[in-house]
């Protein structure tokens, strides 16, 4: 869709730190992440919903979210990570995508209440080749 930034993202037409991309699935930096390394993952094709997600993306999807938990951890230092889907209401981009949020305790991640930081210059580029150098040594062969 033209106007969907994350198809934007998708085609390449939108700038974004992209730390994982294959034929079907691009994972990339939040632009207003809840704690910096907060990654997206979307289907290159345009779904709105998790119930519209193609069968066939169902697997892949969550394989390279369980790939993208494990990354957060081992190249960020977080102790775990929050996944969420938003189904229509409260989802920002009409387009699906799947957060996984770094974690730490004590880190002040209450209920929903979801607050947003920002990355210093130069910050969110750093995370994503921490990230993409995580995932590199994860690869889906390994498991």
């Amino acid at each position: 869709m033209s106007d969907c930034v994350f198809c934007g993202i998708v085609a390449g037409t939108t700038e974004a730190d992209v730390v994982h991309a294959d034929d079907a699935l691009v994972a990339f930096l939040d632009q207003r992440p809840v704690f910096k390394g907060h990654v997206l993952l979307v289907p290159r094709t345009h779904v709105v919903t998790l119930d519209e997600l193609p069968a066939g993306l169902r697997d892949p999807f969550l394989a390279t979210a369980q790939r993208l938990c494990r990354a957060v951890v081992a190249g960020l230092g977080a102790q775990g990570s929050f996944v969420a889907v938003n189904n229509t209401v409260s989802q920002s981009v009409p387009h699906l995508h799947l957060h996984v949020v770094p974690r730490t305790r004590g880190d002040g991640l209450r209920g929903f209440f979801w607050p947003r930081t920002k990355y210093a210059a130069g910050e969110r580029a750093a995370y994503a080749e921490r990230l993409r150098a995580a995932l590199a040594s994860d690869r889906p062969s390994d498991r």
